[in-house]
């Protein structure tokens, strides 16, 4: 199987994790030994202490959010037992307790190590909030799919 598919399945359970508010789905995506975690807004982590902070983030987020994640990939490159892999996450977020919804969106760059098991496993994971892009005045839409559906006006 091509290697840059395998990693788009992975990308896909990571997605799904997210929209089926499963965290231990989530956190099979990336690696059980541990991973280097640099989220914006929160203290890097590494190894194990990174996958019980995502697993209280998470656990947090859905707790108090129905989630629905899109994501964005601009590209897959792998270099042997390695790859790289970039691009957006857009999170909806409705509140369980009602009130407005809550959408942001994220650049990401995650570094992927190809396991004995022939499975790809999130190794290193950067975000931090993008920022619409502004050119003469008009700025980039986000959101797409749900512009498409006539959810989100404007």
């Amino acid at each position: 199987m091509d290697e840059v598919y395998r990693i788009n399945v992975a990308k896909t359970e990571f997605r799904e994790a997210y929209n089926s508010a499963d965290v231990d789905r989530l956190l099979s995506v990336f690696s059980e030994s541990g991973f280097t975690d640099m989220s914006e807004g929160q203290a890097s982590t590494y190894g194990l202490a990174s996958r019980e902070a995502l697993r209280d983030r998470a656990e947090a987020l859905f707790s108090e959010y129905f989630v629905k994640l899109n994501v964005i990939i601009i590209k897959v490159v792998v270099l042997g037992t390695t790859a790289y892999d970039y691009g957006w996450h857009e999170f909806i977020l409705r509140p369980k307790s009602g009130g407005e919804i809550v959408r942001t969106r994220q650049r990401y760059f995650e570094l992927w190590v190809k396991e004995p098991s022939g499975d790809w496993k999130i190794s290193l994971q950067v975000n931090n909030a993008d920022v619409p892009e502004q050119l003469n005045g008009t700025a980039s839409h986000w959101f797409l799919s749900e512009i498409a559906e006539g959810i989100v006006r404007g």
